[in-house]
């Protein structure tokens, strides 16, 4: 059977851009879903899953959106319906990839459902929004943004292009093979510019014990990726070396990866190791983007285009209790390991950072919070010491 590509979007207003992506499809070899997703009209395209069934999906009433004729209700109502849909008839093996077009709105409402599909699933969206921050649609999954270059409004030139391409783009990634490896078990490990050395150590490790290891860069986006691929399943152990991320998030820096850092692996029981990696620091961009109101901080640059704030003792005593009740929620083995001489390059004694007094906080706060069966144990050692990184591997082997 010829591998199918769903056309997800609002059929009532855009249906010649579809019948178009349709044909560009169907001209590749493979075949359609089309999964009507408007509300305010009957569809110019007939669909193969109505918009009524998206509605009903998530508990609405077709008719009753479309006599309010509130383009905001309706468009997140439809997401919910599409966010709850399109997995499940991925599930069933009713679609190999997926395709969608749009403005802001039709945006929002393709890549909330595209993020429910797992990573590796084809996600083409052709949006108008798509030459700026698409952080916020994309989130962390593999969502490729294609700019349509002119508003979607009907066939042209320009949108024949433009669309014409996207269509072989998704067929293509759909149709492709992936060649098959050596799968090895995965660990997931965060890492930033000052505990390299210690995820690396770690890193050649575990991979000596016939592991393999992905680095998550802590940009914030690389925090959300790690829990993402964790809340997937895919990831067999966690060495958390590097939480400070959880400092931008409560300070105001801005690798802010959200509130929900950490969650993943305690929810999934998931073997992990967390260590207080650079919680010395919260970042922020170029000098002058520092916000006024930290006047007087101390501070550390790091390139031109990264600033570092030292966490004062106050914000390390908070990040610390925040951090043991993210990990008291674990229903898998969780070990606490604390360097007691830095915990980044710069906290070590003689380096711009140190400062005995807020990682006393830290330490004793993550101490005073954990629940008393979460081991902690600490080491007499900088974070990027090599027995640090030993013990850190040592003790994720333990518990797989």
């Amino acid at each position: 059977m010829a591998t199918t590509i769903a056309l997800l979007g609002a059929f009532d207003t855009k249906g010649n851009e579809y019948a178009f992506l349709q044909q560009c499809i169907e001209r590749n070899g493979l075949r359609t879903l089309l999964i009507d997703t408007g509300v305010l009209d009957e569809p110019v395209v007939r669909p193969d899953i109505s918009s009524a069934e998206v509605a009903a999906a998530a508990g609405h009433d077709l008719s009753a959106l479309r006599a309010r004729r509130d383009r905001g209700e309706a468009v997140a109502a439809m997401g919910a319906g599409a966010e709850k849909l399109l997995p499940e008839l991925y599930r069933q093996g009713r679609f190999a990839g997926v395709i969608a077009l749009g403005g802001t709105g039709g945006t929002s409402l393709a890549c909330r459902a595209m993020r429910a599909l797992p990573i590796g699933v084809p996600k083409v969206m052709v949006s108008t929004v798509a030459g700026s921050d698409v952080s916020a649609y994309v989130g962390s999954k593999d969502i490729v943004m294609i700019p349509s270059i002119v508003d979607i409004s009907g066939i042209n030139s320009i949108s024949r292009t433009v669309l014409a391409r996207a269509a072989g783009a998704v067929c293509g990634m759909a149709s492709a093979e992936v060649p098959t490896g050596d799968d090895k078990p995965l660990i997931a490990a965060s890492m930033f510019g000052n505990t390299t050395k210690a995820v690396e150590a770690a890193k050649a490790i575990m991979e000596q014990q016939g592991y393999e290891v992905v680095v998550f860069h802590c940009t914030g986006t690389g925090g959300k990726t790690m829990e993402s691929l964790i809340e997937a399943g895919m990831i067999s152990g966690v060495l958390d070396i590097t939480t400070t991320e959880w400092a931008d998030q409560l300070v105001g820096g801005v690798f802010d990866a959200g509130p929900s850092r950490l969650e993943a692996a305690a929810k999934a029981g998931v073997p992990a190791i967390v260590t207080p990696g650079c919680l010395d620091m919260v970042n922020f961009g170029a000098p002058e983007t520092v916000p006024r109101e930290f006047a007087g901080r101390v501070f550390y640059q790091h390139n031109p285009n990264v600033t570092l704030m030292r966490t004062t003792p106050e914000e390390c005593a908070k990040l610390g209790e925040i951090i043991a009740g993210k990990l008291n929620e674990s229903r898998g083995p969780v070990t606490v390991l604390i360097p007691l001489r830095g915990i980044s390059v710069i906290s070590a004694e003689g380096q711009p950072f140190h400062s005995p007094e807020a990682d006393e906080a830290l330490f004793s706060a993550l101490k005073r919070h954990l629940n008393s069966d979460i081991p902690i144990i600490e080491i007499d050692c900088n974070i990027n010491d090599p027995a640090f990184s030993e013990r850190c591997a040592e003790e994720l082997l333990r518990r797989l």
